[in-house]
């Protein structure tokens, strides 16, 4: 532990009490101590003080073991608790107490005012909402009365039905071809995304171009999004309500691009689109069924780029994937 500046008593006493109530139990010096050689020392001692042996030997019946000499150690260490209590004894002043108990206050103000400042303020609470089926009418509501992908953009920057927007920087809206024949969806943006307001822009965003490339693709002829257009706090988990709250406006976004084939990058896009339940080892390189707005559109599952970062052998498999849905795309020309 690092050395405090103690400038009188008072605050000596205050420290010591403090590390006594933290668990401290001794002190130690800067200079490090060698148990092991104090014990060997104690013990040649202890050999050097016993007496020497009798000439004459005593019959076994009346010998007695010789009394062991006085362990010469001692304890070195005193506890923060007993230095406090030592100077409560020697006659610490009223003023010093005093400026003990300041010092103490000043550190409990101090750790009240941190928990204040973590605490959301009022008027963020006040532009909260709570998710109910209201909300997710209204969203349906606003999500459908679009026309365009501009006009959808301007709805969902001013709808206020999902808490996600109070903490986010930017919308991520979407991004490549507005007719793109292929259109690649995630779950919800991350840091580099919620900075800079475009999808997959990021290291699985890098990941995903180069994926694209290799198929003989690139954004130009794709178009990308996200379920939730809202990077959710510290990159967690969105939670079903906020997922059902924003399906709508990616359902929309769907049916606007109006694309061959929907790839779902990862397991969460396509349980909230396409209704699956299985995991994404069971789900990936299998043609799916989209229907979100009546017409029935070609889908598949894929490993999502930040998984393949973290999962490099899986790549492989993402690999056959996008093969597969460019020979789909080639058939159908």
């Amino acid at each position: 532990m690092s050395e405090v500046p103690v400038t009188n008593a008072a605050e000596l006493e205050a420290y010591l009490e403090f590390l006594s109530a933290v668990g401290v139990d001794c002190a130690l010096e800067d200079a490090p101590v060698d148990r092991f050689a104090q014990t060997q020392s104690q013990m040649e001692k202890q050999v050097q003080t016993r007496p020497a042996p009798q000439q004459n030997i005593a019959p076994v019946s009346s010998y007695s073991a010789p009394e062991p000499a006085p362990s010469q150690s001692k304890n070195l260490s005193v506890s923060p608790a007993e230095m406090a209590r030592n100077l409560r004894e020697n006659g610490v002043s009223a003023d010093d107490k005093q400026k003990a108990k300041q010092i103490l206050e000043r550190q409990r103000a101090a750790k009240e005012a941190a928990i204040t400042t973590s605490t959301p303020t009022a008027a963020t609470d006040a532009n909260a909402v709570i998710p109910n089926a209201e909300t997710v009418g209204s969203a349906r509501t606003a999500a459908g009365s679009a026309q365009s992908l501009d006009e959808l953009r301007k709805i969902l920057a001013g709808f206020e039905g999902c808490n996600l927007r109070l903490t986010a920087k930017n919308l991520v809206f979407g991004d490549g071809s507005s007719k793109a024949r292929i259109m690649f969806v995630g779950e919800a943006p991350g840091r580099e995304e919620d900075i800079q307001g475009v999808p997959f822009v990021g290291r699985s965003g890098h990941l995903l171009d180069r994926m694209l490339k290799a198929a003989g693709l690139d954004r130009s002829m794709v178009y990308i999004a996200n379920v939730v257009p809202w990077r959710p706090p510290g990159n967690r988990t969105p939670t079903p309500h906020e997922t059902e709250i924003c399906r709508p406006f990616i359902q929309r976004q769907i049916e606007l691009v109006d694309p061959e084939i929907v790839v779902f990058l990862g397991a969460a896009s396509a349980k909230t689109l396409s209704g699956a339940r299985d995991g994404i080892r069971k789900l990936r390189g299998k043609w799916l069924s989209y229907g979100g707005d009546g017409a029935q559109r070609k889908a598949i599952a894929t490993y999502h780029p930040a998984y393949l970062l973290r999962s490099p052998a899986e790549k492989r498999y993402a690999w056959r994937d996008m093969l597969q849905i460019r020979a789909e795309l080639e058939t159908t020309e």
